[in-house]
């Protein structure tokens, strides 16, 4: 799954991809039948490329017994405000195979292909995976082995592309851009939380007793208290020290912080948490700089990547089979336990 997971969370879209009807959309009389309807277990569409319904199985059923496998089949029955973990689910998969269609659809763009050490990983994968399958499990999914292959090779085109696309970001990442540094804190709050856990600021006056209170523990610091214990008297964050680099926290605890000198208080910063009083621990940590170095070439990869993919997803028409996806649900089949889909597909990528 490697970059493609993270792209997903990036670039949370609808798409609209295809699997199994290939050779039939050269057929003109089916090019009309696109434009005027869905196929049988035709679940989406993107332009000429179509999701099937065995195909969104197969990543809901791998999804679905992962969680199961850890959590056990309780975990489908909590309320998330309103909304199933089920439901959760089935629009991560629908949302993850929209997208690998659409960067298919993106490769195709940028004339990028599978080679055919890659095709043939693909196929090699694919009958592993498809060969693990017991008789129900093919059964209920309605899986065939070119289905896997078609999964398969649409999955290794899109981690393909995605590398294409980036393959000339590698900026020079100085030690000043990228340094982290190290902070203790004591928060005082200006926000209660309420029976559902959602944020409730704090009345005027209440915010004038927490600024007061925060002012009062400030000139017990400049008095020479020590500010470890205080802060383990009155700091209202669970959480004591942060290391973080330029922009990683909110804008005015980050300036303060990144003012301060080791060994250095800061007066009272106010965020959207409450008033904070900042001690800086370290200037700069040399092992936390270097991996934020590594993440900040993985951010710029990742805006270069939102961008060509975002513009070339506003060209696309697409459409969902509404009716067809309200009736997927999960299989509830003791016999149906597979899972390791996105672990064979590391094996051979």
């Amino acid at each position: 799954m490697k970059k493609i997971v993270f792209v997903l969370i990036m670039v949370v879209i609808f798409v609209l991809p295809a699997a199994g009807c290939g050779a039939e959309r050269d057929d003109p009389e089916m090019r009309v039948v696109l434009t005027t309807g869905f196929y049988r277990d035709e679940v989406f569409r993107i332009e000429t490329i179509s999701c099937m319904l065995p195909e969104i199985r197969v990543y809901l059923t791998n999804a679905q017994n992962q969680y199961e496998s850890v959590y056990s089949r309780q975990i489908w029955s909590i309320d998330f405000n309103g909304e199933t973990l089920e439901d959760n689910i089935k629009d991560i998969a629908l949302a993850q195979i929209a997208q690998i269609k659409t960067m298919n659809l993106l490769a195709a763009k940028y004339d990028v292909s599978l080679d055919e050490e890659e095709a043939a990983a693909a196929k090699e994968a694919a009958a592993a995976y498809y060969n693990s399958l017991n008789a129900v499990e093919k059964e209920v999914m309605e899986v065939t082995l070119a289905t896997i292959e078609t999964l398969y090779s649409e999955y290794a085109l899109a981690d393909k592309v995605y590398q294409f696309i980036i393959r000339d970001i590698n900026p020079e990442i100085s030690d000043d851009e990228a340094r982290t540094i190290t902070v203790w804190h004591i928060l005082i709050r200006t926000y209660a939380l309420d029976g559902t856990g959602k944020k409730v600021e704090y009345t005027e006056t209440l915010r004038a007793d927490a600024f007061n209170r925060a002012k009062k523990i400030l000139e017990q610091v400049h008095d020479g208290e020590d500010f470890e214990r205080l802060m383990m008297l009155y700091s209202e964050d669970e959480q004591a020290a942060y290391s973080f680099g330029k922009g990683d926290m909110e804008a005015s605890f980050s300036e303060a912080a990144f003012l301060l000198e080791t060994g250095e208080v800061s007066e009272i910063v106010e965020t959207s948490f409450g008033y904070h009083i900042i001690k800086c621990m370290n200037t700069f940590n040399r092992e936390e700089t270097d991996n934020n170095k590594v993440k900040i070439v993985e951010q710029r990869r990742e805006e270069v990547f939102s961008q060509a993919y975002n513009d070339f997803l506003g060209t696309l028409t697409r459409n969902i089979n509404d009716d067809l996806w309200e009736q997927v649900t999960f299989i509830n089949n003791p016999e149906v336990n597979t899972k390791d889909f996105f672990d064979v597909y590391q094996r051979y990528f």
